[in-house]
């Protein structure tokens, strides 16, 4: 029994230096006061940065839109009202410049046949000049005296003429009424020359241009034969061009089928 009561008093006095004596772990009261106000400072300072992270991109945000409102509000206004006539009205000008320019920088001219020429009918090959017709016509400067297309500015042109010759004897039925006897067409030379004379070589005269054929033409029926050719040639101030035909009373008086021009294509 007393053994038994020793004991008891053991387990109790080992109790007690179990509650008085040092713990063998310390997780709780040593941990608590150390983690918490580490975890509540990250907290804290994750929260500053999100927060001043959220006001910098609002502020850039704020700034760019302020930026492009600025940029772009007060200029479209100006570029519609003011640009935009201006360089409308550039465009229109050089437009203007560009055709009134080449308008004025290409003499030319366009010349039909003059009609009612009086020629004789001998059927001689003598090349006579074709006068043409300057109301029917057209010339932007060059000038035009005498059947000769005078060149007013020097410079490199292209030269044309065509000439158209017809003939047709018209014989009544009865042989008694002949009236005037018809030509011998049955071997009629038909020749164009186009010349040009030189202001600076003493008038000499160049011949440019030849074209032509003989023509074997029955006196019965309706005849007609055509010559055209064209060159460039460099002509002078002053430089007088012309054609002349042969057997001119054979020319078609039509401004469709014969004329004579020249244009200015550089200089």
């Amino acid at each position: 029994m007393a053994a038994t009561h020793g004991e008891y008093r053991g387990y109790l006095r080992n109790t007690v230096d179990m509650e008085t004596g040092q713990h063998r772990f310390h997780p709780v009261q040593s941990s608590e006061p150390t983690y918490r106000p580490l975890l509540f400072g990250t907290l804290v300072v994750m929260g500053l940065l999100q927060v001043a992270s959220s006001v910098a991109i609002l502020l850039h945000l704020t700034g760019y839109l302020q930026e492009v409102d600025l940029s772009t509000a007060p200029h479209r206004p100006i570029e519609e009202v003011q640009t935009e006539p201006v360089v409308n009205a550039l465009r229109d000008t050089r437009k203007n410049r560009r055709c009134k320019t080449q308008k004025d920088s290409l003499p030319s001219a366009h010349l039909p046949i003059r009609v009612h020429q009086e020629y004789s009918k001998k059927g001689e090959p003598t090349a006579i000049t074709i006068d043409w017709d300057e109301a029917r016509g057209y010339r932007h400067r060059m000038d035009y005296h005498k059947g000769k297309l005078l060149v007013m500015e020097s410079g490199f042109y292209y030269v044309y003429a065509k000439t158209c010759f017809r003939y047709y004897q018209y014989l009544p039925e009865d042989n008694s009424q002949t009236g005037v006897p018809s030509v011998d067409v049955s071997n009629t030379q038909l020749i164009q020359y186009v010349y040009q004379e030189s202001v600076k070589h003493s008038s000499k005269v160049v011949l440019l241009m030849k074209t032509g054929s003989t023509m074997r033409w029955s006196n019965m029926s309706y005849n007609m034969y055509c010559a055209q050719q064209g060159r460039g040639v460099r002509l002078e101030e002053g430089d007088a061009l012309y054609v002349n035909v042969s057997n001119a009373w054979l020319l078609d008086p039509e401004g469709e089928g014969t004329y004579f021009g020249a244009i200015k294509s550089g200089n």
